[in-house]
């Protein structure tokens, strides 16, 4: 099975150059998540006893809402 994408980069009007650049640099986006994630969990799973409580909290949550707008959009870092 084969899927072509085509982009018409000459017309003005055209969003082609964006969506092309979105399709080129998805897995870049991809790994920039995924990095992302795991940086909000390295801080919440080896925060230091000195870290604010809400701060760790704040954490867990905007992780926790990271993950619900992944599946919201049927997407995954696996």
């Amino acid at each position: 099975m084969k899927a072509i994408l085509e982009f018409d980069f000459d017309k003005e009007d055209s969003d082609d150059r964006s969506h092309f650049e979105d399709a080129v640099n998805g897995t870049k986006w991809k790994m920039f998540a995924w990095q992302f994630d795991q940086w909000l969990r390295s801080q919440t799973k080896y925060a230091s006893d000195a870290t604010p409580e809400e701060y760790v909290k704040a954490l867990y949550e905007a992780r926790d809402k990271f993950h619900d707008m992944l599946g919201e959009d049927n997407l995954s870092l696996d």
